[in-house]
């Protein structure tokens, strides 16, 4: 079996409960990113161990938010080492509108994993863009670099559409079996 990671910053609690749903979709374990951009000091050390990483933030201003990227910045150790070099990796992010400019956070995190010679892993799910798809049907949004996720500024993380949260359970699982084919290779 795969040791998996999702490492994820959550502002209000959104972006959080897509994480929950990608770890459960994988098997993976959470690592969250505080408010100050940190994370916990053995956490280092579980990213390190694991076959997969997922990374996760919301999308602020057209990409990533500040404490991701702060976390980013301090993988630059681990990237001196090579220490993640060909572990398989996966992202998601989230914003209030649809578009929001999320394809530039997911950009920024397939670099990153790129950048630790990593092997990125795509959504692999067809868009549901016809006239009959609704916020309820998986990748409603249209993802192909990864995981996207929209929830409205004025509603609560319980108000995400389940068609985002089913799309997170998958993207997890095929992240993961991804990893274990390559671990069984």
């Amino acid at each position: 079996m795969s040791k998996m990671i999702v490492v994820y910053h959550s502002g209000y609690g959104h972006t959080r409960r897509v994480a929950e749903h990608v770890a459960r979709g994988a098997n993976a374990e959470l690592i969250e990113i505080d408010a100050e951009g940190n994370i916990a000091t053995d956490a280092f050390e579980k990213l390190a161990a694991a076959d997969a990483i997922i990374f996760g933030a919301p999308t602020y201003m057209g990409s990533p938010s500040w404490q991701f990227k702060k976390f980013a910045d301090a993988t630059s150790k681990v990237w001196f080492t090579r220490g993640w070099q060909d572990k398989v990796f996966g992202g998601f992010t989230n914003s209030a509108s649809l578009n929001g400019d999320k394809q530039v956070s997911l950009i920024a995190m397939q670099t990153l994993a790129s950048q630790h010679g990593g092997i990125w892993v795509s959504l692999g799910l067809p868009p549901s863009n016809s006239k009959a798809a609704t916020r309820n049907d998986t990748n409603n949004l249209g993802g192909s670099v990864g995981l996207l996720v929209q929830s409205p500024s004025d509603a609560s993380a319980d108000e995400i559409p389940q068609g985002d949260l089913d799309t997170a359970h998958h993207y997890g699982q095929r992240v993961a079996a991804v990893a274990a084919r390559l671990r069984a290779a």
